[in-house]
């Protein structure tokens, strides 16, 4: 996985737009940031999950998934190193971050009931 495939999964979801947060790129929906680039350097990436999924994601793909350090980490923002990671399960973990922000609204309208 690179950073441009990183970027072009994350503006795949709906609403998504491509911003910048502290010098690195990140991607939001509704003004809400679910996923940063960069961080913490090159070749990494960053997903904003709950605890819960951030635990399943470090423990089935540990090669690829660590939780950030400190307090950002504890809530669930979850360091994706992109070299080790796979298309498939780093579009999962997107999904997830997206739907932890988007507005319900708007989660309803594009998944199936």
């Amino acid at each position: 996985m690179t950073a441009n495939e990183f970027r072009r999964l994350a503006l795949s979801l709906p609403e998504v737009a491509e911003a910048a947060h502290m010098g690195h790129p990140d991607f939001r929906v509704a003004g809400k940031i679910f996923a940063t680039l960069g961080y913490p350097q090159s070749g990494w990436g960053v997903v904003c999950l709950t605890p819960e999924q951030q635990e399943l994601f470090v423990r089935t793909e540990p090669k690829s998934f660590v939780p950030v350090k400190g307090g950002w980490g504890r809530a669930g923002n979850t360091n994706v190193r992109l070299a080790a990671a796979r298309r498939t399960v780093v579009r999962e973990a997107l999904i997830n971050a997206w739907r932890n922000r988007a507005p319900k609204g708007l989660v309803r309208k594009v998944e199936p009931s």
